[in-house]
């Protein structure tokens, strides 16, 4: 069972239409989808959420016990990631991958927590699977989201599988990826369509560079990785940059790299 706390519903509109308007001529509205008419959730109460804004808070049933998504993270990081559904091909295969790099997400105090769109005694068979197959021992908690309400909640949906619905009427779920700090703000997010597997390098390294940024005061260039040249931000002089790092290099005023 999933809960957080429901935005306020949408006034109705009023309706201006002449009382002489014959029947006839009136607009035929169209129905509305399945998903629409069922979801506790619907689209139109979805938060915006944007780099920077607060995660989101909800309370659910996890693979490990009941949680609350704030009280989970506590002073970590937090890797929050979605699967369309248990027993199959692609989520299998990244469940396993993540679940070998728990020492690595843990070098970095992130906590990873899943979530797939199936309940708990569906899960427990899954991650059986996931262990033999991969050959490892998935730890992390994953979160029973049959109800998709907390894919609604983060918007885990694209617009293709708003008509894909299941028996209940609901949507799947996409592979989405938020990356939230400490403060419970989201730092970065990553959205793939349910037929691509996703990196778990570039999930690491994503985190790297916020953290690096965080510490360091500095931006990271392309396919950047831990102890190659980080920029100097167009904020900071050069003057400063020097006292700060010491060497810099200097590509263009707007472009200086220096070693941390």
């Amino acid at each position: 069972m999933v809960s957080f706390l429901p935005r306020a519903a949408p006034r109705a509109v009023r309706s201006f239409a002449k009382p002489s308007l014959r029947p006839q001529f009136a607009v035929q509205r169209p129905a509305q989808p399945l998903f629409r008419r069922f979801l506790a959730t619907p689209a139109t109460e979805q938060p915006r959420l944007r780099l920077g804004s607060v995660a989101p808070n909800f309370k659910a049933k996890t693979t490990n016990g009941d949680i609350d998504f704030h009280e989970f993270i506590g002073d970590s990081w937090a890797i929050l990631f979605s699967h369309p559904a248990d027993f199959t091909p692609v989520c299998t295969t990244e469940l396993g991958a993540f679940a070998k790099l728990k020492d690595e997400f843990e070098m970095r105090n992130v906590k990873m927590i899943g979530l797939s769109a199936n309940d708990l005694s569906s899960h427990a068979k899954w991650i059986d699977d996931i262990n033999d197959i991969s050959n490892t021992k998935l730890q992390f908690p994953i979160i029973a989201d049959a109800d998709r309400k907390i894919a609604f909640l983060y918007d885990m949906i694209d617009q293709q599988d708003l008509s894909n619905i299941d028996e209940k009427g609901i949507a799947f779920t996409i592979r989405s990826v938020f990356v939230i700090d400490p403060s419970k703000k989201i730092r970065l997010t990553m959205m793939y369509p349910a037929s691509t597997g996703r990196n778990t390098t570039e999930v690491l390294r994503v985190i790297d560079s916020l953290q690096t940024g965080d510490k360091k005061g500095v931006t990271t260039p392309i396919n950047w990785t831990v102890g190659e040249d980080v920029i100097v931000p167009p904020t900071v002089k050069t003057e400063d940059a020097k006292k700060k790092f010491g060497e810099v290099r200097e590509v263009r005023p707007y472009l200086r790299y220096t070693k941390i």
